[in-house]
């Protein structure tokens, strides 16, 4: 008869995916995970089968967490301009830790590209989201005044995406966080009446 698990599978993915997100997905061992969930090599191979399906449980997490944390800011109060700021700079107001790290996202689409497995299709899905999410944001903005008259909301929303994503990766070469508020400060003027 087979043990029962005696550990929160939950918890395992999230401190995996901490693990991942400070060193790489090839940098991290077999061992680090380990010491990071505090498993044994067999726990995790009996439960995440290998690596690679560990990271991808991982970045899942990660992209659900990032993505419903932008959501609700883009769905909060205030004007279409005003919620872009403030993802602007949720991107840049993050844990120190975190800050440092940049984003896992971003981190893997440098480190592994896009390849054609579940890694992959949890990196366009993410992608995806965000563009729809930014898309209908633009719209918004349009249409309540906050940003200029026609803007193509497709053509923006790849603007915010590049825009965020270029600001976790200035955070992750240690730039600092007022070159940072620059950045997206131009960002927003070029969006703006």
């Amino acid at each position: 008869m087979a043990r029962p698990r005696e550990f929160d599978e939950t918890a395992a993915v999230e401190k995996a995916m901490h693990a991942f997100w400070a060193r790489g997905y090839e940098a991290t061992s077999t061992q680090d995970l380990c010491t990071a969930t505090g498993l044994g090599r067999s726990s995790v191979y009996n439960t995440f089968t290998s690596k690679r399906a560990l990271f991808e449980r991982s970045l899942t997490h990660y992209t659900r967490t990032q993505l419903d944390k932008r959501q609700a800011i883009l769905d909060g109060p205030g004007t279409a301009a005003e919620r872009l700021a403030a993802v602007l700079d949720s991107a840049i107001q993050d844990d120190p830790e975190e800050h440092r790290r940049g984003c896992l996202v971003v981190n893997t689409l440098a480190e592994l590209g896009l390849p054609d497995d579940e890694v992959g299709a949890a990196l366009r899905a993410d992608t995806a989201r965000n563009l729809t999410m930014f898309a209908e944001c633009v719209r918004e903005g349009v249409l309540d005044g906050s940003l200029r008259d026609g803007l193509d909301p497709a053509e923006v929303a790849e603007f915010l995406l590049s825009t965020t994503s270029g600001l976790r990766v200035m955070a992750r070469r240690g730039t600092s966080r007022e070159s940072m508020h620059a950045v997206a400060d131009i960002a927003l003027s070029a969006l703006t009446r």
